[in-house]
């Protein structure tokens, strides 16, 4: 995982992953739009995790005027794109201030992926049954001339069965190939099209609602709101000391549990810094409720949500869907994908994938439930990484050694003080540890719930934010006096939209949100709670039957030299 600093020129900049618009911190308006098209090689692409990382560097030294966590670059080569990325405005509606020195269009024919191949359902096919069937009279060929001698000869038959080898593996490539293609289909023909002209005219709704927003305040705090959290997050607090206290251990750690779910929601929004909008003051409160509260790293939690904010749902580089071998949300997983998040490191598919994932849907709940343990690694992981050691160089060196002092008192008081010293027995203790993990099962449902059901396809450069926000992402509906149990993640197409938007306030926005969805055409993706649960295991069920389908191709080619996707 790589971190760069404020003012580090990372290689690649992706247009279409920048919003324009400015965030709710905002003090000066973009001087030009951003590009409608501009098209890099994939390796460009690839590298934009530097723009995303960046934002997981807290920067000091900046004035009240910047943004908290990005970085200002600008490519050295002549006819590039200039960008500022300032140090407050980390999220996805955080960009302003593009400038474009080569403003050059492309027709979105060519930005498409599907616009190479206009028969790209049945391309496939073609492709592969040509492919097959040459190997196949090649291998007829070969084996009529060597005759009897073929069960002699072991170096051919080794030859024979790395032929076997490598069909089973083109096999796989086809039917990745083509499930991929599906899925792109499938959204083309839902959502408006990613013509430039198209594309532009949702951008500039979508800047008047963005000055809907400011106008009507919805940027601004409310804090008597967090007034009413303060008192729910003490009332949890206090039944789980008293329960406690009165040697009631398991429901005493069902108050705990609830204490660290609802806490959590609190931290996300300081990690976006909607609440003071001063990015010491909200990093100083995210990091006494994520560090000290719940052993977690704030620091972490922003390195990956930003890059998951600007690339939501791309397999490639979302760190958030990069779950292979427990779970694949995108069949893109089924052919090995490697991770610009984690510097280059490959999900590779192996036989494990294969057996887990087409149980993913009876998995996706227990394994939910114990999730908060590998966040304690990942968390302390980012702490003793190189990612977090280029603070040192930067007014935020406290950040990192504050990370680790506020994580270990957690452990301190959790582990020791409480674990060890306050419950009598380890039955007593694993189950305490177990039970208080579990009540936060919620927490990640919420989380994944929003996107492992939506799309994971590219439709091209053309496409913009807007509409890749909420072709991404899904909100959950429920009634407003059961907004403090979701933590504003009910609202999460709202969210990705307007990231500074104070949770308090994104119902409000709803509204705008559902007119600009009815005025541009783009789906609005609305579910209950219930259904959108049914949605996502039924996602998980689609995909791992995708793999048993694939397994079945890989064999059958194997032996025939047909791909077997008739």
């Amino acid at each position: 995982m790589k971190c760069f600093q404020i003012g580090r020129k990372p290689a690649g900049f992706w247009s279409r992953a920048t919003p324009p618009i400015g965030g709710a911190a905002h003090r000066v308006q973009a001087t030009s739009h951003p590009p409608a098209h501009l098209q890099f090689q994939s390796s460009e692409k690839e590298r934009l995790l530097s723009v995303a990382s960046a934002s997981a560097v807290y920067d000091s030294d900046t004035d009240s005027t910047t943004d908290d966590n990005g970085s200002h670059f600008s490519s050295d080569r002549e006819g590039s794109v200039q960008t500022s990325f300032t140090s407050e405005e980390s999220d996805a509606d955080s960009i302003s201030d593009v400038k474009i020195k080569n403003d050059e269009k492309t027709s979105s024919s060519s930005s498409s992926p599907l616009a190479e191949d206009p028969a790209a359902d049945g391309g496939v096919r073609l492709r592969a049954h040509a492919c097959a069937k040459a190997r196949a009279a090649y291998l007829a060929e070969a084996v009529a001339s060597r005759g009897p001698q073929l069960s002699e000869d072991v170096h051919f038959l080794d030859e024979v069965n790395a032929s076997a080898e490598s069909r089973a593996q083109s096999a796989k490539a086809t039917f990745v190939e083509w499930s991929i293609r599906q899925d792109a289909k499938k959204d083309l023909a839902e959502y408006p099209p990613v013509d430039v002209e198209v594309q532009e005219e949702i951008v500039r709704k979508y800047r008047i609602m963005h000055q809907k927003i400011i106008d009507a305040g919805l940027y601004d705090c409310p804090y008597l709101d967090y007034g009413k959290e303060m008192v729910r997050y003490l009332t949890l607090f206090a039944l789980f000391l008293t329960t406690l206290n009165y040697g009631w251990y398991m429901t005493s750690a069902v108050f705990l549990g609830l204490f660290w779910h609802q806490l959590m929601f609190t931290a996300h929004d300081a990690g976006h810094r909607a609440i003071t909008k001063n990015f010491t003051i909200d990093t100083l409160i995210g990091m006494f409720i994520a560090d000290f509260c719940c052993g977690l790293s704030i620091g972490w939690w922003k390195s990956s949500h930003n890059v998951h904010h600007l690339l939501t749902n791309q397999p490639e580089h979302d760190p958030d869907i990069q779950n292979v071998p427990l779970f694949a949300t995108s069949p893109k997983f089924f052919d090995s994908l490697r991770s610009t998040y984690y510097d280059g490191f490959v999900f590779v598919w192996d036989a494990v994938a294969d057996f887990l994932v087409p149980l993913q849907h009876y998995t996706y709940y227990p394994i939910m439930g114990v999730a908060r343990f590998n966040l304690y690694f990942l968390s302390w992981l980012h702490v003793i990484s190189s990612k977090s050691s280029t603070l040192g160089s930067t007014k935020a060196w406290w950040i990192r050694p504050g990370e680790a002092l506020f994580m270990a008192c957690f452990w301190y008081i959790f582990g020791y003080r409480l674990i060890i010293c306050t419950l009598p027995t380890w039955p007593v203790r694993v189950a305490f540890v177990l039970v208080s993990h579990i009540v936060t099962m919620p927490l990640h449902v919420q989380i994944t719930l929003s996107h492992w059901a939506m799309s994971t396809s590219d439709l091209g450069d053309t496409e913009s934010f807007p509409q890749r926000q909420l072709r991404t992402t899904m909100d959950v509906d429920c009634p407003a006096w059961l907004d403090f149990i979701h933590g504003g993640l009910q609202f999460q197409a709202v969210h990705h939209l307007f990231p500074r938007v104070p949770r308090h306030n994104l119902r409000k926005v709803q509204v705008l949100v559902r007119e600009f969805c009815a005025e541009t055409g783009i789906p609005y993706s609305i579910l209950g709670f219930v259904d959108s649960n049914a949605k996502v295991v039924s996602r998980l069920s689609d995909l791992g039957k995708q793999v048993k389908i694939m397994i079945e191709c890989q064999k059958y080619m194997a032996e025939t030299g047909e791909s077997g996707l008739h």
